[in-house]
């Protein structure tokens, strides 16, 4: 089973732990309904539909609300250090959360005292705090985009605020970031960079990139990126190894914003609706 934790910008959400029931605009954990638009909402919705469409049971969700405080994300922290044991996961992926460096290594050690410890996946303000504890290699896959594997592979850097201009003015390539992010060992053992062109790492260097179809109404869009995550989790927790899993979902990614016709007025639950349609187009 997968699960995925995350807050949503609500101060009064609280924490809810459940399955994932998805609607078209919407979709429900424990009683409580999140709409579907970008954020760990967008990640859910992707990983569901896309686990839906393999035959697996819907991804657990871990939410809580913050807007920024910490309370949510501490309360998330709290749930995982001390309630993670029984449950049985195959992957767990980790997304908007305030980092805390202390709650996170609780985390990290309760995940590892698991009889089966999961698969981990960072994104987002997880992926922040793993490299600031200096656990990066503890982690199966980080999703960052080009921005954030600049602050990966800035290793004086604390804060993604904090990058150093050099390293995100220079005329540094993408796998140029990534091989420097592997040499200072804050990546985790896979990568899939996003961006136009889309990136599958290791520590051996740029397994494969993606960058067709290129839809260019898609780039201002929010939410894309939590989708892509969403559906190499999917992935991976219905089967795939990490690399193959990478390449087909950037690939399915693409053919659903191209599927959606996008248009200023689309929103991300429109690529979630075509990720069915995508996925069997590229399995086909």
């Amino acid at each position: 089973m997968l699960g995925v934790v995350g807050t949503i910008p609500e101060e009064e959400f609280p924490l809810v732990v459940g399955p994932v029931a998805l609607g078209d605009v919407s979709l429900t954990v424990q009683g409580r309904e999140v709409p579907l638009t970008r954020g760990t909402a967008a990640l859910l919705a992707a990983a569901a539909v896309c686990l839906e469409t393999l035959g697996q049971p819907p991804p657990l969700a871990f939410l809580a609300g913050d807007i920024g405080l910490g309370q949510g994300s501490r309360q998330l922290y709290e749930y995982l250090t001390l309630n993670l044991g029984p449950h049985q996961l195959k992957v767990l992926t980790f997304h908007y959360i305030l980092p805390m460096v202390d709650w996170h290594n609780r985390v990290l050690w309760a995940i590892q005292e698991m009889a089966a410890p999961p698969l981990l996946i960072a994104d987002a303000g997880y992926m922040y705090v793993a490299k600031m504890s200096g656990e990066a290699p503890a982690y199966d896959l980080f999703t960052p985009d080009a921005g954030e594997i600049a602050f990966l592979a800035d290793e004086a850097a604390p804060h993604p605020f904090y990058t150093r201009g050099f390293i995100l003015h220079q005329d540094n390539q993408v796998p140029d970031l990534i091989a420097r992010a592997y040499a200072h060992e804050n990546a985790a053992r896979h990568l899939l960079v996003k961006g136009k062109r889309d990136y599958v790492a290791t520590r051996e260097g740029v397994a494969a990139s993606i960058d067709e179809p290129q839809i260019e109404a898609l780039e201002p869009m929010g939410g894309t990126g939590d989708t892509l995550t969403g559906i190499a989790a999917a992935l991976i927790a219905g089967g795939w190894d990490i690399v193959p899993a990478a390449v087909l979902a950037a690939r399915v990614n693409r053919v659903a914003g191209a599927l959606a016709k996008p248009t200023p007025a689309t929103g991300v639950q429109d690529l979630v609706q075509q990720i069915p349609a995508a996925l069997a187009q590229l399995l086909s």
